[in-house]
């Protein structure tokens, strides 16, 4: 037998004596009491007395708590009994009688695994929220009775808000914890009692009044330990604080780890509405509309802070703030909260759980990882909560002494402590993993790297010839361009902070520039946009922190002028860099249209910053599409569509918009319709990268309609109205630019028609007085949005149109002649140059010949109307016969042009480049094409 096995028989051999030993004690003061025990109920006493010392010394004092928990297990909660209320001592002492009452039966239901940790946690929390509400009733009926009620100027009551912070805010309070807690009141104001009182003096009294029912330790014990030192200024600050103050504090003087702190606040007792009034406004400071990646700096300084408090005072067993301990698997969720939460609304959770999944959820967290974590800290919280189950003890230590270790792995099902501290060392060993490699993502510097080196000496020393070495072709004009940076105002007047990082981040920049495919327009393009992102140091931090970013940075700027301009203008689409979803993963239409109204409906009365979330969106689901374009992970026909779902969602969120604020106005019209009509690339569903959109409005209403709002209008002026909003909405300038610019010209009659028209005017024009050209940009228009009544009458009106019977000979040389006269005033071909989009055998060549003969064959071929993108309508009208084999070639052709058009449009390169193999073979597809669909039908039009 080795000595460690004796040692753990004797071990064991003296805890059953002592288990022994206190069972006796309860199983006598049960007689005492008349409460018989059966050998059963002896035996759960024994796992009890295992685990639990404190819950022991309750059942030998008070026997019938014994009596409750054997009745049903512990499944009905212990009451607060109204005689318990009669005074502030009586209350006093029944809120440590419920406390504790409760607690022992969250003891017996954790032993008895009747919980798990994730319920003990929550009812935990719950019986802290219970006793609070208890004490706070009570005390706000003293206070009233002695001082009256506080109220405004105006006479509204204002009561006392009573926010939880940490553990108790996010709703996982462990067994035996303090509770964090900040006073808080909406509004300034007097008490009107016989006794009057200001509202800071009100409510700082019913606040310490409160602290001291809760936590004064009396014969009975203790409610609950209240930490007052998470308000504004700790223990030298005032006890409670207005909302306006304490918005005022955050503004200013607000740290790091105050917005770690708030943001698991939440308002547990009291005035509940105006405090979740007061956390949606305190949000922002939490949460930054922009990336923060600059929070890890905060964390690393509160990591090493922690560390060295830990190393001081040897925590190393502490299972809440040891390495790979509870704090640190919190931290890791915060931390990406806090950078991301401002742009990803899903993750603003206040408990670790939810925040987990809210993070695998947004893909920030890979499943495997999330569910590993949640396994360690569940485990983690578990052991937590039984080292405070033994005495009722604030503690987070592993016992010191071999059979308290024992105890406590024996009382977890464990068969001995060995077995108990490898399953502790793994769960830890996890934590530790993921956390270090969260705070381990900066790039480490180059010891003094000729390129870093280079830089620090700037402006007024370094040698180009480093430039020159690393790949700039023209080093000189480099040096002159990073010279210049290094003298500009940014630079010099960056914070000390600011200043680090980029001199952290500029060394990498320039090496990963010179390493580009175009190293010099790389440079060019990345000095630009380090301009715009100096004062915001949290852009600078991404960089920074993410070497990934960077190095995508470099590439995109050096490939794509369009990307690179979006990023210098709009820099919180840096974010997009870290974006690894596939081209399949893109929204559908329907998914667009309902993150749109997603992202406006948290301003509801606020039109102009709904406008600049939607636009901020827009930004950032194209530059997702341009980024999976320019990798090759979507194609140019389905980026143009992607980019029309887009503009279809925005222009849905619009008119929403638009008619509320119509409403709130005019009125609305009783049984009136409208649709919107997009012509074009936008119909076509083929926009491109900065294209304008091609409307139509249509409505429908009796003819002496009005609005019913308090200043009325007719229908005619109400939707003119509407559609005029419309407009100006998505033309109007916010801080992500314009949502798209609008032409108008393509209703009826042009310019000089009416900007509305009736769905009877519309569909009069289209059949008497509408030319061929009018009709051939009806096979390419759809209904964007609107009433679906209405929408449907237009769908079957456009069919109707397209499928007339016509001269085939007169609708090819109509076609014809259009493209003749637009070939000549459009066409910027010019020798070896083509122009992609106008030239001869260009893009629209081809959707003149598919609108051609959509026109010559809907007639007896009605199913062609089904469809407005070049793509389809190839297959349709191959399908039909119409384009015989061409068809197939045609549709090769379509995709060479239009991805070489969309590479330009990502370069900011004009649709005008030099022929080469692949794109003759595509012209001469077309021109083929053209030849025979056209000369087949009227030898004259070739």
């Amino acid at each position: 037998m080795t000595p460690e096995i004796r040692h753990a028989m004797h071990v064991s051999t003296e805890l059953n004596a002592a288990i022994e030993t206190t069972c006796k004690r309860v199983v006598a003061a049960c007689e005492r009491a008349s409460i018989p025990l059966d050998p059963t109920a002896i035996a759960k006493l024994a796992q009890i007395a295992r685990v639990s010392d404190f819950a022991m010394d309750v059942f030998e004092r008070r026997p019938e708590v014994l009596q409750h928990l054997l009745a049903d297990d512990g499944a009905a909660a212990f009451e607060f009994a109204a005689e318990e209320a009669a005074d502030t001592g009586a209350v006093q002492i029944g809120l440590r009688r419920l406390r504790q009452n409760e607690s022992v039966r969250l003891i017996w239901r954790d032993v008895f695994a009747l919980d798990d940790t994730v319920v003990t946690l929550r009812e935990s929390t719950r019986l802290a929220e219970r006793c609070m509400a208890i004490a706070l009733a009570h005390l706000e009926s003293v206070m009233a009775s002695r001082h009256g009620l506080v109220r405004t100027p105006a006479g509204d009551v204002v009561r006392l808000v009573v926010f939880g912070l940490g553990k108790l805010g996010g709703g996982e309070l462990n067994f035996s914890s303090d509770i964090d807690i900040v006073f808080g009141y909406e509004a300034e104001g007097e008490s009107d009692g016989p006794r009057p009182l200001s509202a800071e003096q009100y409510f700082a009294r019913l606040g310490q009044q409160f602290s001291k029912l809760l936590d004064e330790i009396t014969p009975e014990g203790f409610s609950h330990r209240v930490d007052l030192r998470l308000r504004p200024y700790g223990n030298a600050g005032r006890v409670a604080w207005s909302f306006g103050a304490l918005e005022q504090y955050f503004q200013r003087e607000g740290r790091d780890w105050e917005r770690y702190a708030w943001l698991k606040a939440r308002a547990v007792v009291g005035d509940l509405e105006a405090g979740a009034r007061f956390s949606r406004l305190l949000r922002p400071f939490v949460y930054r509309r922009y990336l923060d990646y600059g929070a890890i700096d905060g964390l690393r300084e509160m990591k090493a802070m922690i560390n060295a408090e830990v190393a001081r005072k040897e925590m190393a067993d502490d299972v809440k703030r040891g390495p790979g301990g509870i704090r640190e698997v919190e931290f890791f969720a915060q931390v990406l909260q806090i950078i991301r939460g401002g742009r990803t609304p899903a993750l603003q959770q206040r408990g670790f759980m939810t925040a987990l999944a809210a993070l695998k959820n947004a893909g920030l967290v890979a499943t495997d990882d999330a569910a590993e974590m949640l396994a360690a800290y569940l485990f983690l919280r578990k052991v937590e909560n039984r080292i405070q189950m033994r005495n009722d003890a604030q503690v987070h230590a592993l016992p010191e002494d071999a059979a308290g270790r024992y105890r406590l792995a024996t009382g977890l099902n464990f068969n001995d402590t060995e077995q108990f501290e490898m399953a502790l060392a793994d769960a830890r060993a996890v934590i530790s993993k993921h956390f270090s490699g969260l705070l381990g993502t900066r790039k480490k510097a180059e010891d003094a790297g000729d390129i870093s080196t280079y830089w620090r000496e700037l402006p007024d020393d370094g040698d180009a010839a480093v430039l020159a070495a690393a790949g700039f072709a023209d080093a000189d004009a480099a040096d002159d361009a990073l010279r210049r940076f290094a003298q500009s105002l940014g630079v010099k007047t960056a914070t000390a902070q600011s200043r680090s990082r980029l001199d952290r981040v500029m060394p990498a920049l320039i090496e990963a520039s010179a390493a580009a495919t175009a190293p010099d327009v790389a440079l060019t393009r990345m000095i630009t946009l380090l301009g715009n992102i100096l004062r915001r140091s949290s852009y600078l931090a991404l960089l920074d922190e993410q070497p990934a970013a960077l190095q995508r940075l470099v590439d995109i700027l050096g490939r794509s002028a369009l990307l690179g301009e979006r990023l210098a203008n709009f820099p919180i689409l840096l974010d997009e860099l870290l974006d690894a979803r596939a081209a399949d993963e893109f929204p559908t239409r329907d998914e667009l249209v309902a993150q749109c109204l997603a992202q406006v409906a948290a301003h509801p009365d606020d039109t102009e910053r709904a406008l600049a979330d939607l636009n901020e969106l827009r930004q950032m689901l194209s530059f997702r599409i341009a980024l999976a374009t320019l990798d090759g992970r979507l194609t140019a026909s389905h980026a143009s569509q992607a980019l029309a779902w887009i503009a279809d969602a925005v222009l849905e969120v619009v008119v929403v918009l638009a008619q509320q604020d119509m409403a709130r106005m005019h009125g609305t019209v009783a049984s009136g319709e409208f649709v919107v009509i997009g012509y074009g690339s936008v119909g076509g569903e083929e926009l491109a990268f900065g294209s304008d959109l091609d409307l139509v409005f249509l409505y429908d209403a009796a003819a002496d309609a009005q609005s019913n709002g308090t200043r009325p209008l007719d229908a005619a002026r109400w939707y003119a109205r509407l559609a005029q909003k419309i407009v100006s909405l998505l033309q109007t300038p916010t801080a992500a630019g314009r949502l798209y610019d609008v032409d108008v010209r393509l209703r009826p009659d042009g310019a000089k028609g009416l900007l509305v028209s009736t769905m009877s005017s519309y569909t009069e024009y289209q059949a008497q007085r509408a030319w061929t050209w009018e009709h051939q940009a009806l096979v390419r228009a759809r209904a964007l949005t609107g009433t679906p009544g209405l929408r449907a009458r237009f769908d079957q009106v456009r069919a109707d149109i397209l499928r007339q019977s016509r001269d085939a000979s007169k609708v090819m040389q109509d076609v014809a002649q259009m493209r003749s006269r637009m070939r000549a005033e459009l066409d910027r071909s010019r020798g070896a140059l083509f122009d992609l989009k106008q030239g001869e055998g260009g893009l629209v060549d081809i959707e003149f010949i598919l609108q051609a003969l959509v026109l010559v064959h809907a007639g007896h071929k009605p199913a062609l109307t089904g469809w407005t993108r070049s793509t389809a309508l190839i297959s349709a009208l191959s399908d039909i016969g119409a384009l015989d084999a061409c068809g197939t070639h045609l549709k090769e052709a379509h995709d060479i042009l239009s991805t070489r058009a969309l590479q330009c449009m990502l370069d900011r390169r004009k649709r005008i480049v030099s022929e080469d193999d692949a794109l003759q073979r595509a012209r001469d597809i077309v021109r083929q094409t053209w030849a025979r669909v056209f000369e087949e039908v009227n030898p004259e039009n070739g």
